[in-house]
């Protein structure tokens, strides 16, 4: 019966369905060949972990008992991979669209080359920020321990591997990366962020780093921390200024402080207490603490 009444309607449900997709709208577009591939996206990111952690991550498709052999052949489907979705998301942007096949296809072989060419500087930065992990937590077991199962490392591998195509100017693709380890971690790092050395994020769970945030060397977060933006009511006419804070070198902030605006710069060796507001700069090797039995702020 259900079945029936539903085969009856359908001419109707596809009418109403294909009718509201002609309005012209933003999210009426049909042409799915348009747009990077999120799936493909992640297959990339998931090599790419491959790649810059060869011991950990196993790539069970390929039959190969030479170690080398098999990265060779997972870079190879990277750079392959990589270049299309590039040239998908080229030919999104503004400005791209008399460009042809061919020069879109030249333009994504020379970043995924230039790339490729970051990825020991990408390994570089993450074996310090293994070692700052390892250092900071009593609870770590082994390095191995970190690598495995640590979100916080995860999300720092992703948005180091997405950083360095968003500074090559790839549209999209470096924020799916982003935002898809946000959904496995919790952890919502923007791309654009710039991190040094020695990075280290303490259990993660909502932790928000803003795209236009600066941190420094050895520098460690608790969850819940917000690098953000002290306002947002202009919307995107704000797009392309600095609106998040700088953090400076040797800084740690402690669960659920929130540090806030373009203009704010935490100085270096300062601790920020939990649950503190920041919306004005600190001075270098500052304690700042909220005080829930006084409810004061309080900096020495």
């Amino acid at each position: 019966m259900m079945k029936d009444v539903i085969g009856d309607n359908m001419g109707h449900i596809m009418d109403v369905v294909m009718n509201d997709y002609r309005k012209g709208r933003d999210i009426d577009r049909m042409d799915i060949g348009n747009v990077p591939d999120r799936d493909a996206v992640i297959d990339i990111l998931q090599k790419m972990l491959r790649i810059v952690f060869p011991g950990y991550y196993r790539e069970h498709s390929y039959r190969s008992f030479n170690a080398e052999r098999q990265i060779s052949v997972v870079v190879e489907d990277v750079s392959y991979n990589l270049a299309k979705q590039i040239i998908v998301a080229l030919r999104c942007q503004k400005g791209n669209e008399d460009r042809t096949y061919d020069e879109l296809s030249d333009q994504a072989a020379d970043i995924v080359v230039r790339f490729f060419d970051r990825v020991p500087v990408i390994r570089e930065y993450l074996d310090t920020d293994l070692q700052a992990t390892f250092d900071g937590d009593p609870a770590a077991d082994s390095k191995d321990d970190i690598v495995l199962s640590y979100p916080g490392l995860l999300a720092i591998t992703v948005n180091r591997i997405a950083h360095e195509l968003w500074l090559l100017k790839v549209p999209l693709i470096p924020r799916m990366m982003t935002e898809y380890v946000h959904g496995q971690t919790g952890i919502d790092i923007h791309p654009g962020a710039t991190i040094g050395k020695y990075f280290c994020i303490d259990h993660g769970t909502g932790i928000v780093v803003g795209s236009t945030s600066v941190i420094g060397n050895h520098v460690k977060l608790y969850q819940g921390v917000t690098i953000g933006a002290l306002s947002t009511k202009l919307g995107h006419k704000l797009h392309g200024h600095k609106r998040h804070p700088t953090i400076e070198d040797n800084v740690t902030i402690y669960s659920n402080a929130s540090i806030l605006g373009g203009e704010t710069v935490i100085g270096h060796d300062s601790v920020i207490g939990g649950s503190s507001f920041i919306t004005a700069s600190v001075a270098p090797n500052s304690r700042v603490s909220f005080k829930c039995a006084g409810g004061s702020l309080s900096s020495d």
